[in-house]
């Protein structure tokens, strides 16, 4: 997950020595582990429902030597918003991507960069987050773009009435945060049944709440008091859209916002090669299938796909 394991790199050495593998080819792996790219493969599927990030690029040694006020003016200016993400360019995992409100917290991200710090310690920025993991090495390259704001889902644990319901969500922002698994050969690739994931604190999901068992909550299917039918069934047709014109193969994951009203998604990132440890979402989403796809008929599934390719 991450490196040379998901930027195309160990496919081609594979592909060179004729070794089956799971997962997307060279070019989708490539394209999938630069989040620019990304958005570029994707720009023409607008009318359709299928939206990109408005990003801007900076290199981490032009952060380093032009004011920070300089840059945020620009940055906001041209982004149009008043808090911004930002994330390495071509990391596949979840290091690196904090919430920035003003121009001190840039500051404060472009120092950790400049000392190579392995992480960012909790509340370090203006707005209160957790621990934010860094990439080691320092990215080269950075992605700005404007923080898509959304309602946290938040799970309470302390109602007694147990008929309760112990979802609150404001809705004001009608975008929620999904993850979605894809899976089968290229040009017809199927969508699993999309997670929303409960925040426990912060605006950034941590390495902990996507991947350590326990710690993160994922909702599958979205409950209905969120999201209807018929805009989960558009969210799926719109995330095989995506996949199919990205030449996703074998499985992947995709991170999005999707509109619970319409169903139109705004692509965040994709996973060619998804972080697989015993609690990944793709086993929930698998086993919520029509009949259900078990841990075993899901993994076979991965490995018949991908020596399928190569026969």
């Amino acid at each position: 997950h991450g490196g040379i394991g998901e930027d195309g790199t160990l496919q081609s050495l594979l592909e060179a020595e004729g070794v089956p593998y799971t997962g997307p080819g060279v070019m989708a792996s490539k394209t999938c582990m630069d989040k620019v790219a990304t958005s570029l493969a994707l720009n023409h599927l607008a009318d359709l429902g299928v939206l990109t990030i408005n990003k801007d690029v900076r290199r981490k040694e032009d952060l380093l030597k032009t004011p920070i006020v300089d840059i945020w003016h620009e940055l906001t200016s041209k982004l149009q918003c008043k808090t911004l993400c930002v994330k390495p360019a071509r990391d596949g995992c979840s290091t690196g991507v904090a919430r920035l409100c003003c121009a001190e917290d840039l500051t404060v991200y472009v120092k950790a960069l400049e000392e190579c710090l392995l992480r960012i310690p909790p509340n370090s920025f203006s707005r209160a987050h957790g621990m934010i993991e860094m990439p080691n090495p320092p990215p080269e390259i950075l992605i700005f773009e404007p923080f898509v704001e959304t309602d946290e889902i938040l799970f309470s644990s302390q109602s007694t009435n147990k008929n309760a319901d112990r979802l609150m969500w404001k809705g004001n922002s009608r975008w929620v945060e999904i993850t979605v698994g894809v899976i089968g050969k290229c040009g017809s690739m199927h969508s699993l049944m999309p997670s929303v994931t409960v925040k426990e604190s912060g605006d950034i999901l941590s390495l902990e709440e996507k991947f350590q068992g326990g710690t993160g909550i994922n909702l599958t299917p979205p409950p209905a008091s969120i999201m209807s039918t018929e805009a989960l069934d558009k969210c799926k047709q719109r995330i095989e859209l995506i996949a199919n014109a990205l030449q996703l193969e074998g499985f992947s994951r995709i991170d999005a916002f999707v509109n619970v009203d319409n169903g139109e998604v705004l692509i965040i990132e994709v996973n060619t090669v998804p972080g697989m440890t015993p609690s990944t979402v793709l086993i929930h989403q698998a086993l919520s299938e029509q009949p259900p796809m078990y841990p075993h008929q899901f993994f076979r599934k991965v490995l018949d796909l991908g020596s399928e390719r190569f026969l």
